[in-house]
C-alpha cells in the first residue's frame, strides 16, 4: 500500500465493513488507505529498501565525478555515476581479490614448504575456485569482466589504493597472457590516470609499472597488426568482388524474391 511512506506515528483509524481495508492518520496531516493482500508484510525488509534507496539518492547528490589529479575545466569526468550497483560491483571485485590473495598465499606457502619437503601435499584450492575450477587470477578477470562497462570505471574509483596494487599486479599477468586485451588497456589507462601520484611514490609497483609499460605496447602492436591484416584482407575481397561483378548477397536475394511471390500467389489464390 501507499502508506508504507507515511511518517510515523500512525494513529488508530476505521475498518471498512468487509475488513479489506484500513484508513488511518498521521500526525503529517496525512490520511492513507491500506489495503489487505495475501503477501506478508516484513516491515523490516521495507525498512531496509527505504534505506537503501536514501543512500543511493545521497550518493547521486554528492559525487563528484571529475577525476582527481585532474583540473574539473578540461572536463575530465567519470562517464557513469556513483550508484548502489557501482557501490556493489566494487564490493565484488574486492571479494575475488581476498579469494585471489588467500590462494597466492597457499601457493607461496607450498612452494616454501617444497623446499624442505619434497613430499609436501598441495593445499586446498578455495571452495568458489574449486567449484569454478579456475585459478584466483582469471577468477578477478571473470568479476570485472561482468562489470557493467558504463559502471566499471565508477566502480574503479571506489576501490582503495591497496586493492588497486594487486589489480595493477593481475593488469600486468593478463596482458603477458593476452587475455581481454581491450578490456585491460582500458582498465591500465585508468587507473594510471586517476592513481598517478600513488603509484609513482610507492616503490613496490615500479618493477609492475615497467613491465606494464613493455608488455602494453607489445600486445596492443600486435592486435593493432592482426587488425590490420584483417582490415586489408577484408578490402581485398571487396576490390575483387567488384572486379567480377559478383555481390555476396546476389544468390539470396533472388531466393527471397523467390519465396514472397510465391506466397502473394498462394494468398491471391485463397482470396478467389
Amino acid at each position: 500500500s501507499s502508506g508504507i511512506n507515511a511518517e510515523w506515528p500512525l494513529r488508530p483509524g476505521d475498518i471498512s465493513g468487509s475488513g479489506d481495508f484500513v484508513a488511518t492518520s498521521s500526525h503529517d496531516k496525512s490520511i492513507r488507505i491500506w489495503e489487505r493482500t495475501d503477501e506478508p508484510l516484513v516491515l523490516e525488509d521495507e525498512r531496509e529498501t527505504a534505506r537503501e534507496l536514501q543512500y543511493e539518492q545521497s550518493l547521486v547528490a554528492s559525487q563528484d565525478t571529475t577525476i582527481p589529479g585532474e583540473n574539473a575545466d578540461n572536463e575530465a569526468e567519470s562517464a557513469g555515476k556513483k550508484s548502489m550497483e557501482t557501490v556493489r560491483a566494487a564490493e565484488r571485485i574486492m571479494e575475488a581479490i581476498e579469494v585471489y590473495r588467500e590462494d597466492t598465499a597457499k601457493q607461496q606457502e607450498y612452494e616454501e614448504a617444497l623446499l624442505v619437503d619434497k613430499t609436501a601435499p598441495p593445499p586446498d584450492q578455495h571452495i568458489i575456485l574449486s567449484s569454478l575450477n579456475v585459478s584466483g587470477s582469471d577468477y578477478v578477470l571473470d568479476v570485472i569482466k561482468k562489470v557493467r562497462p558504463s559502471e566499471l570505471e565508477e566502480s574503479l574509483l571506489v576501490l582503495p589504493f591497496h586493492y588497486i596494487c594487486d589489480i595493477l599486479i593481475l593488469l600486468n599477468e593478463w596482458l603477458l597472457n593476452k587475455k581481454s586485451v581491450e578490456l585491460c588497456c582500458k582498465c591500465t589507462f585508468f587507473l594510471l590516470r586517476v592513481h598517478h601520484n600513488q603509484i609513482v611514490a610507492n616503490k613496490v609497483l615500479v618493477n609492475v609499472i615497467e613491465s606494464l609499460n613493455k608488455t602494453t605496447r607489445d600486445v596492443v602492436k600486435e592486435v593493432k597488426d592482426v587488425i590490420g591484416f584483417n582490415l586489408a584482407a577484408l578490402k581485398f575481397l571487396q576490390l575483387d568482388q567488384q572486379d567480377t561483378n559478383e555481390s555476396f548477397f546476389k544468390d539470396f536475394t533472388g531466393k527471397v524474391k523467390d519465396v514472397k511471390r510465391k506466397k502473394r500467389a498462394i494468398l491471391k489464390t485463397v482470396a478467389s
